[in-house]
């Protein structure tokens, strides 16, 4: 008696689906716990980064703010 190959491919595509979604929930990582909260920077210290330079004086002339 001869097996019809499409039944067989279908159910081992099905099973093998199922066993990659399981593989995925069961293997994926645990969340990332939150990191503790840095202290604020002091209101009279300077940010560092952003400087008022010529180059943004002018900027800020030219774009009208």
């Amino acid at each position: 008696m001869k097996m019809d190959l499409s039944t067989t491919r279908r159910g081992f595509i099905k099973i093998a689906a199922l066993w990659g979604g399981l593989g995925t929930l069961l293997g994926s990582p645990k969340p990332a716990a939150a990191k503790e909260d840095l202290p604020l920077p002091k209101a009279d210290e300077p940010r560092p980064g952003y400087r008022v330079t010529e180059q943004v004086k002018r900027y800020y002339e030219t774009a009208g703010l």
